[in-house]
């Protein structure tokens, strides 16, 4: 329920449209510094639940935000995208959890990384088949468990 190891752990506070925004924001941010464009009718938002170490949902309005939208950045840039991500976000305080360099339709290319101060993870992917759906890149962002300002924090 929080990054910490006690469940009780104060959460960090946001509303809700707060963090889209932020989401929103930092996914242009990396096409820009990318160089790519990006595809905002391919936006998809995902509100959820906070689960904790044994599946317990907290009531008190804690979330989760995925959100992800698409880039029509040819696959011949999907190396180059995540190679500048790699070199540029880990100056910037993210820790690199997942690499691979662009091959094939079934060896994509992958940029995964967590803000070692805030636990915010993004990433950058290839997606699609190649073969019945075209290939584009994927940015995307998770938040940490997140409490909205003025509420009481649940204790467990």
């Amino acid at each position: 329920m929080s990054q910490g190891d006690d469940a009780n752990t104060p959460l960090p506070r946001m509303e809700k449209n707060d963090a889209l925004q932020w989401a929103k924001d930092y996914t242009a941010y990396m096409a820009k510094i990318t160089d790519v464009e990006l595809t905002p009718s391919t936006a998809t938002v995902h509100f959820e639940n906070c689960l904790g170490v044994n599946d317990e949902v907290a009531e008190d309005g804690r979330y989760s935000l995925y959100y992800y939208v698409d880039s029509p950045a040819p696959v011949t840039e999907h190396t180059r995208v995540v190679r500048t991500l790699r070199q540029k976000l880990t100056q910037q305080g993210y820790e690199v959890t997942g690499y691979r360099e662009f091959k094939d339709a079934y060896e994509s290319a992958v940029f995964r990384a967590n803000n070692k101060k805030n636990f915010y993870r993004v990433t950058a992917e290839t997606v699609g088949s190649g073969t019945t759906k075209p290939q584009a890149l994927s940015f995307s962002v998770r938040t940490p468990c997140m409490l909205p300002p003025g509420v009481k924090q649940q204790q467990f």
